[in-house]
């Protein structure tokens, strides 16, 4: 197809599939004249997944090009996939720190790990932001908010193998790697989507002035 097609068949405007082009996101399509260029349906594809990782799970261009380099490498795993998109979802991931607030979060943390028996190593992205959440709780006196924790943890415990259990359904290698990388960044957002719709729900139901 041509880049017309392939424009109209992605939703994605020609402007912007030269674009990705440049940047390494897009394959190049295979030329077959001065002026031609011919695309194939797996062009199509990936430009589904570009837009997904960009409009949806809100990464960069170049957070997604790093992505999407993992994507094409050979011979990676689900759990290698699954670290790259952790990152890429975790840009601004803190970097650890050494004062007393910060300790006491660390501990704090290592011990809902604990509670929890989950085995994750100390640079884990997730735990690294949950460290500067703890500490950011502490600093603004929002220690009850500290109790939803254990809740969330409980959520995510029953989310995390239903999740890596459908991935690993997928019937292709690379299924499956697509699959690690939309499950973590577009299921943060469906989270995140979720806790909005609910949360409006309860507070409909709970609050008089909102009714």
């Amino acid at each position: 197809m041509r880049i017309g097609e392939l424009a109209r068949q992605s939703g994605v405007s020609v402007p912007t599939i030269k674009y990705y082009t440049r940047e390494g996101l897009l394959p190049t399509g295979e030329r077959t004249g001065p002026n031609q260029v011919q695309y194939a349906e797996s062009h199509v594809r990936r430009l589904k997944l570009i837009r997904a990782l960009i409009d949806v799970g809100g990464l960069s261009i170049a957070a997604a090009g790093e992505v999407l380099t993992e994507v094409d490498s050979p011979g990676r795993s689900v759990h290698s996939m699954l670290g790259t998109a952790q990152s890429a979802v975790s840009r601004s991931t803190p970097e650890p720190g050494d004062d007393e607030k910060w300790v006491s979060a660390e501990q704090e943390v290592e011990e809902l790990v604990g509670r929890h028996g989950w085995a994750v190593k100390p640079e884990n992205p997730g735990r690294q932001t949950l460290v500067q959440i703890v500490a950011t709780y502490r600093d603004l006196d929002q220690g009850e908010l500290l109790g939803l924790l254990d809740l969330y943890a409980d959520a995510a415990g029953t989310l995390a193998p239903a999740e890596l259990g459908v991935i690993a359904r997928a019937p292709s290698s690379d299924g499956k790697v697509e699959g690690t990388v939309l499950g973590t960044l577009l299921g943060d957002a469906a989270m995140a989507a979720l806790r909005r719709i609910a949360q409006e729900d309860v507070s409909r139901r709970t609050q008089p002035e909102a009714r």
